[in-house]
């Protein structure tokens, strides 16, 4: 049960207090934080069980990594940066056992209009480089501001807008209407 003085505390405040040795400070950073780094994982992965990895190895990470972390940013970017960083060592791991050309897509006439919606746009995210895609997701899905997609992705402002900005035109044309 976490006390409700850690639950006052802010992020950089347990952050240091884990370093300090505290033995509950990153539980409540991990209660804090880890739906939100569940949603990062899966975007970035496309796979729960995956991202439910990726998840567990950000978050061992940044437990015996909190060191490293130095304040200048915010615990959630230095998080996102880390979670983000497991999915793709993941993701570089897996080895593709069939195209995705060879199968046809999945049958969604009879769903939600809103089920298609989500699924086209998954599909179409599925294309994007993955520069494009992790900008995209972090930017214009998780609603991280270009500096904290800057910060998270170890790429400059700059980057990160134009990755938007290539991203959402392609994706313009993958969602147009045929």
């Amino acid at each position: 049960m976490v006390t409700p003085d850690l639950q006052e505390r802010s992020d950089h405040e347990l952050m240091q207090l884990h370093k300090d040795g505290d033995p509950d400070a990153f539980g409540e950073l991990f209660r804090r934080h880890k739906d939100r780094m569940w949603a990062v994982a899966l975007r970035t992965a496309r796979d729960p069980e995956l991202a439910a990895d990726a998840v567990q190895d950000g978050f061992i990470n940044a437990f015996r990594r909190a060191d490293s972390f130095r304040g200048d940013s915010a615990v959630t970017t230095w998080l996102h940066r880390i979670v983000v960083n497991a999915c793709l060592d993941r993701l570089r791991r897996i080895k593709p056992t069939a195209d995705i050309a060879d199968h046809d897509p999945v049958e969604t006439r009879d769903h939600h209009r809103s089920v298609e919606v989500r699924l086209d746009v998954r599909e179409a995210l599925e294309q994007l480089p993955e520069g494009q895609r992790l900008a995209l997701v972090l930017v214009d899905m998780h609603g991280l501001s270009v500096a904290e997609a800057a910060q998270i992705l170890e790429v400059a402002e700059g980057t990160v807008k134009s990755r938007c900005a290539r991203g959402r035109s392609a994706m313009a044309q993958l969602l147009e209407p045929a």
